[in-house]
């Protein structure tokens, strides 16, 4: 590996996502920037609605670097949605308010499945690829850009829902009596993510994570079938190299714990777990194959300053010594939280970490 041709003040989270030496844990949080801020509340009012906030690139950038003035992250996330594939696809999103994700043109028929096109990144989703290089413009090399995608499965589960779901009716039925069209679905999605990950490398993103939010509803089987293959098709195209430097892909399945050896098998760099599962277990499943990230339930952001370090430190326990071990939450921070707590969790990752790191 070359000399990186721009030098990162901070690059122990892109060390750690490939399981390289670091001399502590390194943290982000998963929605970091999000309604949890009163400063992200402010922004968003004055952008008017969700959406119109994702597409200025300005106001994107503004709500990104909120978090990193509060806090000690090793990394920022692209303040984007997974859904804007199937928006930029013409499927009339909306988010309404308390409800959602809406889609007014939902696919439920092999001819709204035949018909989807594949959007050109530098045309319908121009406005995330500015909103990369913004922001990595306005990071000045201080830590890296992540930039992400949605699954093929979990976009696919919103697209023929026609929003959010709990029995997952549509798009169970497509599988079960249609799954020619769900694949070919599923296959134009991963060709769609695979040029929209490619698009946000080429804008300044520096890492890569893809979220699955929906792949543990399936069976073991319909998981391998319908979501992991799919994300494998992603890891094989995704830009691994970049602006001199290995481009970590980081994937998170919700509910994965019995799935991660497979998920491994990938060749993903790292694997995202959430609070279901031990992170002794994990690494023992994986063994030195990929990194992991987590694991922390955000629901202990809830708790006293105390009980937040103790789980911290119980984390770093179960993981044990050594590399290769990204501090995350299990899933993204609710917006209930108080921002003071968030503080408590990062700055007691910093504290207890470095002990793990020493030989």
């Amino acid at each position: 590996m070359g000399k990186p041709v721009t030098e990162l003040i901070n690059d122990i989270y892109l060390r750690a996502a490939l399981s390289q030496p670091v001399d502590r844990t390194p943290v982000w949080m998963m929605r970091q920037a999000g309604r949890y801020l009163p400063e992200y509340r402010a922004v968003r009012a004055k952008a008017g609605d969700f959406m119109s906030l994702c597409r200025n690139a300005d106001l994107a950038c503004e709500v990104t670097l909120q978090p990193l003035e509060r806090y000690p992250l090793d990394a920022a996330i692209l303040f984007s949605d997974i859904l804007t594939i199937p928006d930029a696809m013409g499927l009339g999103l909306t988010f309404e308010q308390g409800e959602g994700p809406r889609f007014a043109r939902p696919l439920r028929t092999s001819s709204d499945v035949k018909s989807l096109l594949i959007p050109d990144p530098a045309d319908k989703l121009s406005y995330v690829m500015n909103a990369v290089a913004v922001i990595r413009r306005e990071l000045k090399n201080t830590v890296p850009l992540i930039g992400f995608s949605g699954s093929p499965w979990t976009l696919a589960t919103y697209m023929v829902e026609g929003g959010s779901s709990k029995e997952y009716r549509h798009v169970k039925g497509m599988m079960f009596s249609d799954p020619d069209s769900l694949h070919l679905l599923l296959d134009k999605l991963a060709d769609s993510v695979i040029l929209y990950l490619n698009a946000q490398v080429q804008s300044g993103a520096q890492a890569l994570m893809v979220f699955d939010t929906w792949g543990g509803v399936l069976t073991p089987r319909d998981y391998q079938l319908f979501s992991l293959q799919y994300m494998q098709k992603i890891v094989d195209g995704v830009t691994r190299h970049a602006d001199g430097r290995q481009v970590p892909i980081t994937l998170f399945t919700k509910n994965s714990g019995q799935w991660l050896s497979k998920m491994a098998e990938t060749g993903c760099d790292c694997l995202g777990v959430d609070w279901t599962t031990d992170l002794k277990d994990a690494r023992a499943e994986v063994g030195d194959k990929v990194a992991l990230q987590g694991n922390m339930d955000p629901s202990i952001l809830y708790g006293s300053d105390e009980r937040i370090r103790q789980e911290v430190k119980t984390i770093l326990d179960s993981y044990g010594k050594g590399n290769g071990h990204v501090f995350n939450l299990g899933h993204g921070i609710h917006q209930f939280v108080d921002p003071a707590k968030a503080g408590v969790f990062l700055e007691a990752v910093r504290e207890f970490s470095p002990s793990y790191h020493q030989e």
